[in-house]
């Protein structure tokens, strides 16, 4: 009868170790996202209904179950368990579905969500003008992203900031009167709002993100197959 594959068992067993330290950075740096204070001026701004958090959730959860599918596709290739690849086989297959889901949900609600992002920011552009503790905190962090960007306001430019625009105008000042400034309550400030700079950075983001999920269900696909070889081979010893 035929015997297992060296060269396949720890093919498997690197591939599952890598697979289970991606898991771990995963889940490590989510939780480290839920418990900072860093950004939670912007994510927690707003009057939305909707959990800022969630997305958080729900990397935590991913990086667990990447970390016990690579502990089972690691177990299940160097003690030979059928039943370990198996498990690991239909877990692998299952985020693989949800991937594809998600992408086709994405590409189905582009439009949506763009709308979506228009409505939050044009919310949170009240808030520079407002004086709460709320909105002091999501003012700062605006300042803070004016100056590395080079805009100000978020939709309507300077007037978005109201009596406010004091506090903020260092970080919407040009260092020149050439392109790109523009004259305001004696000020040369930057003529961009924040709101085209956010819409950029988005659209790039995408498409990184558009090819790091290609590239993961490329090495999912390849995880796949030698799982079900292995499978095969050891049913076959």
């Amino acid at each position: 009868m035929a015997g297992v594959s060296g060269c396949l068992k720890y093919s498997m067993f690197f591939f599952n170790f890598l697979f289970w330290i991606c898991g771990t950075l995963i889940l490590a740096l989510a939780i480290w996202v839920r418990v900072s204070k860093d950004g939670k001026e912007i994510i927690t701004s707003g009057d939305s209904s909707t959990n800022p958090y969630v997305a958080v959730n729900i990397l935590i959860a991913v990086g667990a179950i990447i970390m016990v599918l690579g502990f089972l596709g690691c177990c299940g290739a160097v003690k030979e368990s059928r039943c370990m690849l198996l498990l690991f086989f239909i877990g692998l297959l299952l985020i693989l579905l949800l991937q594809v889901a998600a992408g086709i949900l994405g590409a189905s609600f582009k439009s949506e969500s763009s709308r979506l992002l228009n409505e939050t920011l044009y919310e949170n552009a009240k808030l520079l003008a407002e004086v709460t503790e709320e909105a002091k905190e999501f003012q700062n962090a605006m300042i803070s992203f004016q100056a590395e960007f080079k805009c100000c306001g978020l939709v309507n430019g300077p007037e978005d900031w109201g009596n406010n625009f004091q506090s903020a105008k260092e970080s919407c000042e040009c260092t020149g009167t050439g392109t790109g400034c523009t004259p305001y309550h004696g000020y040369f400030i930057y003529s961009q709002s924040c709101l085209n700079v956010i819409k950029d950075l988005v659209e790039k983001n995408i498409i990184i993100v558009i090819g790091l999920a290609f590239g993961l269900a490329v090495i999912e696909i390849l995880g796949l197959v030698f799982s079900m070889v292995l499978y095969c081979q050891i049913g076959n010893k």
